[in-house]
């Protein structure tokens, strides 16, 4: 039974494939149409479906999508379509606001439902020319898979408990928002989940992350990670201002009030101003209210469930700062999170949801070991393309021993190897990466990435090293959750320590990726330490690499040193 799962209708447009219970693909569409995110959270936008993916993913498994059995989308627009609302949905024609009591506030709720409500319609005769291969000769009234409308926090959740390790645990979901909900619980065991409670629209702790990203002057929805990184710098003072929005209540609930963050924290940066001391605690202190809120939440959840397990999915997920207290000050022995957190991961969730379901089986036969389920080149579709655009390049016999040496040198390389990673994160397939062990390697990084300076760079390490390297750590294989530098060790990498002390950190062994794992050990041959630092194979504002083409016209649009691309080096000419 092939299930495929569709992200469509906010961003980080995504699809999976899973066939008989286990993920055979999963990538986001930012990555082939090369437009960040896929698209932007608006209604005018919702009609879009990630055709390039679900291409790869049928191509992935030599499928056609009249293969496909079911197809799960990853939100159920009856939730917010009124009774009567009858055959047909008006549109305005001109920019209306107005609040409904489902808590949208846009007049264009009308074009975003029908959008999503015409999606296999779409699926079945909207896609582009050149993928018709594996994507036409389909009928919507005459479609041979079923259509499943998947609530959004319920695939966020799907996504966290049924690709985890634990056969049981409480879920958590915490985004911006889904039909109605902000916030979900559930308990998981086996194939099934119970839902618990959800908080509702308005109330949102991911849509208050927002605007302050907004307020300080980032891209909402997209930058959020940024105000994260500020948060290391600044004093928390504004607790008391963020408390008064963040109101919690009883049974997992809370409320939102007005904002209002002109009047209680001056005007709104604008983009590229520069960066005062008080955009650093506010900062700050929404870091801080957002961890007591949830650790808070995570506490009635654990009583409510009793589980020694918690999966956590949502946007909000992705705070390896905030993951990092639930771990040390939450009541959950164990913390798994969903690698493609955001709403790319719903996908996921959604297609595993209904396999489960469909098939009707109470055991799970796949657990996310790894994130690397996108696209993979081999060797000789790199050299045929390397050839073809007559740049020099070399054979490297020693792969690992020969880049080792390389980065031991001060180098910095890009990094192509194996299937790309499914989420934000690069793990080790499409990253940049460099020596650890002297302070301006960072800046020379931000420098290539044209990245802000407050925001740091990360480290992988060998999973069997890490403890020694970093304080508690264990296995942390997707770089969701921030650890303190061992202190006799943080002079031997200074580059991938932040300004309080921690590094957000990827531990790697070889069964999950065994080149990069190869690498890391040569690295330590030469040079002692077993990290290196790992960040995304991209320039500012480009989604990740993909091809070996996007590897190619990153690497020489940038000052990179070296690309390390499947078994071949190119590197550029020393100045």
């Amino acid at each position: 039974m092939h299930t495929l799962g569709i992200n469509a209708a906010f961003h980080d447009s995504a699809a999976c494939l899973v066939s008989n219970g286990r993920v055979v693909a999963a990538a986001e569409e930012e990555r082939f149409t090369r437009v960040q995110h896929g698209k932007r959270p608006m209604p005018f936008s919702t009609w879009e479906l990630p055709f390039h993916a679900i291409d790869f993913c049928l191509r992935q498994a030599g499928l056609t999508i009249k293969d496909i059995d079911h197809v799960a989308y990853s939100f159920d627009p009856h939730l917010l379509l009124p009774p009567d609302v009858g055959e047909s949905i008006s549109i305005p024609l001109k920019p209306v606001r107005r609040q409904e009591a489902t808590g949208l506030d846009c007049g264009w709720d009308s074009l975003f439902l029908a959008s999503i409500l015409h999606a296999p319609g779409h699926l079945c005769d909207g896609w582009p020319h050149h993928l018709q291969s594996r994507l036409s000769g389909l009928c919507v009234d005459k479609a041979p898979f079923r259509w499943h409308w998947v609530p959004h926090h319920l695939a966020h959740a799907a996504s966290a408990f049924h690709a985890s390790p634990f056969p049981r645990a409480a879920v958590m979901t915490l985004d911006s928002r889904g039909e109605k909900a902000t916030t979900g619980y559930a308990s998981g065991h086996g194939n099934h989940l119970e839902w618990l409670g959800q908080v509702q629209m308005p109330h949102s702790l991911g849509l208050l992350y927002e605007a302050v990203t907004r307020h300080l002057g980032f891209l909402h929805a997209c930058d959020e990670y940024k105000v994260m990184d500020l948060a290391s710098y600044g004093q928390p003072n504004y607790q008391r201002e963020f408390r008064d929005i963040v109101r919690l209540g009883e049974k997992g609930q809370y409320t939102i009030g007005e904002w209002k963050l002109e009047e209680r924290f001056g005007p709104a940066r604008l983009r590229g101003a520069a960066i005062e001391p008080k955009h650093y605690d506010i900062a700050a202190s929404l870091q801080v209210v957002l961890e007591e809120t949830v650790l808070e939440l995570a506490r009635w959840l654990h009583e409510e469930t009793k589980e020694t397990a918690l999966c956590l999915a949502g946007g909000v997920a992705l705070n390896c700062v905030l993951n990092a207290r639930l771990r040390d000050a939450g009541p959950f022995h164990r913390i798994w999170v969903q690698p493609a957190a955001g709403d790319a991961g719903t996908a996921l969730g959604a297609a595993l949801w209904v396999d489960a379901r469909e098939r009707g089986t109470q055991e799970r036969s796949y657990t996310m070991q790894h994130a690397y389920l996108g696209p993979a080149y081999n060797d000789v579709e790199i050299e045929e393309l390397l050839a073809w655009t007559k740049v020099p390049f070399r054979h490297l016999k020693h792969l690992a021993e020969g880049t080792a040496e390389i980065l031991a040198n001060d180098k910095i390389i890009g990094w192509f190897q194996g299937r790309m990673e499914f989420g934000p994160r690069a793990l080790g397939a499409r990253s940049i990466l460099a020596s650890p062990v002297h302070a301006g390697m960072e800046a020379r990084l931000k420098e290539i990435k044209d990245r802000e300076d407050f925001r740091p760079v990360a480290p992988v390490v060998l999973e069997e090293e890490a403890g020694k390297w970093f304080v508690g750590a264990d296995v942390s294989p997707f770089m969701l959750f921030v650890h303190p530098v061992q202190p006799d060790k943080a002079k031997r990498i200074p580059a991938v320590r932040h300004a309080d002390g921690t590094a957000r950190l990827q531990t790697v062994n070889h069964q999950q990726c065994p080149r990069f794992y190869d690498l890391l050990k040569a690295f330590q041959a030469l040079t002692g330490v077993p990290v290196l630092v790992n960040t995304s194979f991209n320039k500012r504002s480009e989604p990740i690499v993909c091809t070996p083409r996007d590897a190619m016209e990153c690497f020489w649009t940038s000052p990179l040193d070296a690309l390390v691309i499947g078994s071949y080096l190119l590197e550029k000419p020393s100045t």
